[in-house]
């Protein structure tokens, strides 16, 4: 993101902060839009000025919205706004669609730097140029110092479905092999590295990156998916056990196929965490029979942010809602939810 050039033809204020606009709107928040935010996102939805974008979608469309509230704003491996705008695509992802367009609201603290702002906004415009979808409509508040922790980002992403058929946790079925897409447990570690301080040797990064890629490319390829799920709040655990709550099915993974980092598992030793309840920002599951999971797998690794892909458990008839982690020298726990977050204000 460092190497994302910002022009800013409309002077910030001279103590290069945010301040409260009181009244609403008006010169203070249209000299924001004019030297951060149009800079960076505009396009020819944006610069019609308008209250809403006219899009041009074909087919059935997918449509999410999710709210960023991650501390701190900058953190290894990304910002809120890169978080932003792959966390939207993700879960466009996650439905078979393929994300086009972008909405995305602000809130600002009172005092909030405008360099910090200006990094953030370049971010979501660097993401979203990765990602091929763009920012066409959105809106800016300022609050009193004190009120939003900085800075919040709420996004909504519409996409083009193109899956053949509906993909989610009706569609498991018991036979199923469950592939993950990479190692597990950086974007939580990341965080909390960052937000406490923790000095760890290794540098540990947040795995936060767009996974339309790979998941459009199982699609055009013809590979049956059931399910996807990305493995955000909640981790492996949580995405695993919603499935199978609402599948009805059982899961049973083999812990030693789960990839987890050294620094991660050292971290989570540390720390007492459990790695596979730590979120990612980066790594989903996806469900396929098993008769083309060896496929899938070929095709998840020919892309660099699911390189790692490989199957590491299978669905049965077992008892409805039950997880089963296998260890490498037999013995079995069952997987489940936290009763609250593990790792708050994650994402």
């Amino acid at each position: 993101m460092d190497d994302i050039a910002f022009s800013c033809p409309v002077p910030l204020p001279g103590d290069e902060t945010i301040k409260l606009a009181h009244g609403g709107g008006g010169r203070a928040t249209e000299r924001l839009l004019n030297s951060i935010f149009r800079p960076a996102l505009d396009g020819p939805e944006l610069s019609r000025r308008h209250d809403g974008a006219h899009l041009d979608l074909n087919g059935p469309v997918a449509m999410t919205t999710d709210s960023h509230v991650v501390s701190p704003l900058v953190f290894p491996g990304g910002d809120i706004g890169s978080l932003a705008v792959n966390g939207t695509v993700n879960d466009l992802a996650m439905c078979g669609a393929r994300p086009a367009f972008l909405s995305a609201a602000f809130i600002l603290e009172e005092g909030l730097e405008t360099a910090l702002l200006a990094r953030v906004v370049a971010s979501m415009r660097a993401a979203a140029l990765a990602a091929g979808v763009r920012v066409v409509t959105g809106d800016l508040k300022v609050v009193e110092r004190g009120k939003a922790d900085g800075l919040f980002i709420t996004t909504t992403g519409v996409g083009t479905v193109v899956a053949p058929r509906a993909i989610g946790p009706q569609g498991v079925q018991p036979g199923d092999a469950v592939i993950l897409s990479g190692d597990i447990g950086r974007h939580g570690i990341a965080i909390m590295a960052a937000r406490e301080g923790l000095g760890f040797e290794s540098g540990i990064e947040s795995d936060c990156a767009p996974l339309s890629e790979p998941v459009l490319a199982l699609l055009a390829a013809g590979v049956d998916v059931h399910c996807l799920r990305d493995l955000t709040r909640g981790g492996l655990a949580g995405g695993l056990v919603e499935i199978a709550e609402t599948s009805g099915l059982s899961i049973t993974i083999e812990e030693q196929v789960v990839a987890v980092s050294e620094p991660v598992a050292a971290a989570c030793e540390v720390l007492g965490l459990d790695p596979f309840q730590v979120a990612n920002e980066g790594r989903f599951l996806a469900f396929v029979p098993a008769a083309e999971a060896a496929r899938a797998v070929d095709i998840l690794r020919g892309y660099p942010v699911s390189a790692g892909a490989a199957i590491i458990g299978t669905v049965t008839a077992g008892v409805a809602g039950r997880v089963s982690s296998r260890g490498l020298i037999g013995g079995t726990r069952v997987l489940d939810m936290l009763s609250g977050e593990q790792l708050p204000r994650i994402c």
